[in-house]
């Protein structure tokens, strides 16, 4: 081993099905391994995957006959993007004895196939119950878990930021990682399995540099995708790959309650691979909904949002886990019938009727004569279907079809769907042993990659169900090769089972090491074990009224099997992100929490949550209190549980074994984090000075398209005029000198208005603004109407608000700006040589003087036009309700604004009560002016003497 640091144990940064099969592969191969991870809790992105696992002649597909190979599905890998050919054939060669090693190492169940979207075969693994991510990656952890509670050949280090990988020669040795506030090293050869980039909206992200056009859609990926391992490689000189080639997938699960959520639940290409057909917003097909992602998302941008997923009830039943497991989240709607279904789109039945016998027709056609049809088909040959056809991809593979004529009766399953950045493509560059390779394309000694942290396997795009693939083809592969490089000759044969004293008798069971950090075996004193719900509160339990009134972020309860959880501090450390738990925010979640979970995920994960059972409820009067292990009453923490505990003298509890139990025995505070407002006010900053600068300096054109950066972006322009405009509007209660000279300030930047009867911040905001209602009224024609049937009139609060505002900035507008002020004649004004009167900053007059060299100029009374306007009570009472009317839409669009700056998921929340706080403080400001005026009289000025006399009365 060429290092001065000889050790056997491999280092494998990233808790995901990626890192899993390598740290495994470690193991069997006869090395040692530690798994660090970033997150509470390991399985990343993997655990949300729900289409399956491709594999070309697995056992399962020649027990079903499917005639499927390698080379068919290599082929079918390249035609869908992949550009490196050793690659793609080192991918699907392996896919079947990685998928067997699976089944037959793991006790997995996945027996059922489906074809996706770029496939000419059924090669989609999936099992009966729960979703393919959630199964696999748990299976691995748990056996990984098991290895490291009966051996020493594993360890397992969760909440382990990796910011450095360490260097000998050219040589990776080893890496340091962050935890507690502390630094650490390991040394090993290290194979980076650290996930992509898709999560990381910041200015200075690699979504920002290279592909910053997708930095307004929303995206599936968990908060920990920040491309921490690419940067690390790119820093020792690993090359990197295809990093502009990011899949943005076609089919993210609309809440219709919360549409334009950042973070959205994806739907599982299974759907479609099962039958599901898309529909546009006039209940029509548009595209082959098989096709490869990259080219439904391109077809989607061409037609009319919004879309609807469509499963017919023999589609439905195929998958019904998902679609019940969609419907409890609140993403996917049962329709008793396809009548039902067209009243909710707003179109006529017989719309959709004809685009199910269209389709169907298709799909008899080609079952007689498959390659007579007129239209290309993708992969290849002829398609009979017209709606793909005309596209160049015609539908060539069909499957639970039904004729026009049944859907007036049948049942379906729908979901609104949209495009979202999903899967990056690019990474560090890999050879065929997953070694990273360096700037003289030699391989770097000591450093590997798999799964999606890995470049140049999948292309320009990458086919469903190859990315639990990738991760356990190139995990095994770096597993194995790292183990070479640590031992050599002395690499051997390990069973898993044999290692662990039989493996795992399911995919779920347990260890005792399960769950947050690993190392300082943080559950072994902690309550709430799986099956044992802890005491309730007052009088038998807390009632279900009790827990609906716990609905937010910073007081979210569940219900799951009996048991009462408070899951507030739990939520921004669940791998499924904060919207999975949220939907069902004071509700009973069982059903829906056990589709996905094995059952002693509580116990094991966060046994700390569980503060009683669902029971009669407090007695009247009573607050709840929670509860401790064995039912035993525990306070309710006022503040951050891990803020008070150190305000009570308790350092670095996250490093200490019983932390869990220990914050329970103090009594608690109320605190407020004063840096973390301070912190997210710079993120607010810097986002807002990004975006202005941007809106400026980087449109080069301009285009139509169906995304919201043209709103969100004149939206942030606007606020800041505004914010602004109140500030100068405040030299009204200064008097005439400083509120005139204010005006004039304006009408001296006239010279750079292009010779238009403007000045160039006037033009600039004219043209923000026409943005901003264009875009706006534009999305609300082509997706918020649509969904007034179902959601009701508030789906339009925004648009409402925003036509009232119009209404109200032209009368503005003609009032103040072309109001007539030469009825009152000029107002002289001495105004400062340079704009601003630099020597009066101290007493606030900046734009006038009094120096008498300087000739009095004759300016707009628009100090007197105020006074004569607001004098009148309606056209205050006009203006307070205008100005109402802003604070309601500038806060409801800021809460939709907020997730989208590139601010720090955990800043969010903060950021968005600011951003209230400012919109409250400036409706407060401008609502200050008529209420002035109407309580005071004009004040004449402090250089009356250079009035005309009997100017105003």
């Amino acid at each position: 081993m060429a290092t001065s640091f000889p050790t056997n144990q491999a280092i494998v940064v990233g808790g995901g099905l990626g890192g899993m099969s390598a740290a495994n592969t470690v193991v069997e191969n006869g090395g040692r391994v530690v798994l660090l991870d970033k997150s509470s809790f390991c399985g990343g992105n993997s655990t949300k995957a729900t289409s399956g696992i491709n594999g070309a002649g697995t056992k399962t597909q020649k027990a079903k006959g499917i005639p499927d190979n390698a080379d068919i599905f290599t082929q079918d890998t390249l035609k869908g993007g992949a550009k490196k050919p050793e690659l793609a054939k080192l991918l699907c060669v392996n896919s079947a004895s990685d998928v067997d090693w699976l089944v037959e190492k793991f006790n997995l169940d996945l027996s059922l196939l489906a074809r996706l979207g770029g496939h000419s075969q059924p090669r989609t693994h999936r099992g009966k119950e729960r979703f393919p991510g959630m199964t696999i990656t748990y299976a691995l952890i748990q056996m990984l878990e098991k290895v490291a509670e009966k051996t020493d050949l594993a360890r397992i280090v969760t909440k382990a930021k990796v910011v450095k990988l360490i260097q000998e020669g050219k040589a990776c040795v080893g890496c340091v990682y962050e935890k507690g506030g502390q630094n650490f090293q390991e040394f090993g050869p290290v194979i980076l399995a650290s996930g992509g980039f898709g999560a990381d909206f910041t200015s200075n992200s690699l979504l920002a540099q290279y592909r910053p056009d997708l930095l307004h859609l929303p995206t599936t990926n968990g908060e920990h995708c920040t491309g921490d391992g690419i940067k690390m490689g790119e820093a020792i000189g690993a090359k990197s790959i295809d990093l502009e080639w990011v899949q943005v997938h076609p089919t993210g699960l609309v809440k219709p309650d919360d549409a334009d959520a950042k973070i959205k639940f994806l739907a599982a290409e299974a759907l479609r691979g099962v039958g599901g057909i898309i529909l546009n917003a006039e209940g029509k097909r548009f595209c082959n909904e098989l096709g490869r992602r990259d080219y439904v998302t391109g077809e989607m941008w061409k037609s009319k949002p919004p879309f609807r997923l469509c499963l017919n009830k023999a589609s439905s039943d195929e998958i019904i886990w998902h679609c019940k497991h969609y419907t409890g989240r609140g993403v996917m709607k049962f329709y008793e019938n396809g009548e039902a279904l067209a009243k909710d789109m707003g179109v006529a039945l017989s719309v959709i009727e004809q685009t199910h016998e269209e389709h169907y027709a298709a799909a008899k056609k080609t079952e007689t004569q498959p390659d007579a049809g007129p239209w290309p088909a993708y992969p290849s040959g002829k398609s009979w279907d017209e709606a793909s056809g005309k596209t160049g991809s015609g539908k060539k593979f069909y499957h639970n079809i039904i004729p026009g004529s049944c859907v007036k009766n049948e049942p379906f399953y729908v979901a609104i769907i949209t495009p979202v950045i999903h899967y990056c493509m690019g990474g560090l560059l890999i050879d065929t042993d997953s070694a990273c390779v360096g700037p003289n394309n030699q391989a770097i000694p000591g450093l590997y990659a798999a799964g999606e942290v890995a470049g140049g396997v999948h292309g320009n795009n990458r086919l469903g169900g190859n990315s639990l693939l990738d991760c356990v083809v190139f995990g095994r592969v770096a597993g194995k090769a790292a183990a070479k490089y640590m031992l050599g000759a002395d690499m051997k044969d390990v069973d898993l089972k044999d290692v662990t004293g039989g493996g795992l008798t399911g995919a779920v069971e347990s260890s005792k090491l399960a769950g947050g950090s690993y190392e300082d075996k943080m559950n072994t004193a902690t309550a709430g074990a799986a099956g044992a719900p802890a005491g309730g509160g007052g009088g038998g339990g807390y009632s279900m009224e009790e827990v609906a009134k716990h609905t937010s972020k910073s007081d979210c309860w569940v219900v799951v099997s009996g048991q009462v959880l408070d899951v507030t501090s739990f939520l921004s450390e669940h791998p499924g992100g904060e919207l999975a738990i949220l939907t069902f925010a004071g509700k009973d979640a069982t059903e829906e929490f056990n589709m996905i979970h094995p059952p002693d995920v509580i116990g094991k994960y966060a046994p700390d949550a569980v503060i009683g059972v669902v029971g009669s409820g407090a007695p009247a009067g009573a607050v709840a209190t929670g509860a401790k292990a064995g039912g035993a009453p525990a306070r309710k923490d006022l503040g951050g549980k891990l803020a008070n505990h150190h305000a009570w003298g308790h350092l670095d509890g996250d490093l200490q074994p019983n932390w869990r139990v220990d914050l329970e025995d103090n009594p608690g505070a109320l605190l407020i984090n004063v840096k973390s407002y301070f912190n997210a006010t710079w993120f607010l900053l810097l986002s807002v000075l990004y975006e202005v600068c941007a809106t400026i300096f980087t449109a080069k054109n301009i285009k139509i398209s169906n995304d919201r950066l043209g709103l969100t972006r004149s939206a942030i322009l606007l606020i800041l005029f505004i914010v602004i405009h109140a500030v100068g509007n405040l030299h009204v209660f200064k008097g005439p000198d400083d509120f005139n000279g204010y005006g004039y300030f304006y009408v001296r930047l006239y010279w750079t208005g292009f010779g238009l009867p403007a000045n160039i911040v006037e033009e600039y905001i004219l043209l923000s603004v026409l943005l901003h209602v264009f875009v706006g009224l534009k999305r609300t024609w082509d997706m918020k109407l649509a969904l007034v049937n179902t959601q009701g009139i508030n789906v339009l609060n925004l648009a409402i608000s925003g036509l009232m505002l119009l209404t109200f900035m032209t009368i503005h507008l003609f009032q103040f700006r072309f109001g007539d002020t030469d009825q009152f004649g000029p107002y002289y004004v001495r105004p400062p040589p340079y704009l601003i009167n630099f020597w009066g900053i101290l007493s606030l007059n900046l734009f006038w003087t009094q120096d008498s060299s300087i000739e009095p100029v004759g300016v707009r009374d628009i100090y007197a036009l105020e006074f004569q306007i607001f004098k009148n009570p309606l056209w205050s009472l006009f203006y307070i309700f205008s100005v109402g009317v802003f604070m309601v839409h500038a806060c409801l669009g800021w809460k939709k604004v907020t997730p989208v700056l590139g601010i720090p998921r955990g800043h969010i929340q903060k950021v968005e009560m600011i951003g209230y706080a400012i919109m409250i403080v400036m409706g407060l400001v401008y609502i200050s002016f008529p209420l002035y005026v109407m309580a005071t009289k004009p004040f004449s000025g402090y250089e009356d003497s250079i009035q005309i006399p009997g100017r105003v009365e």
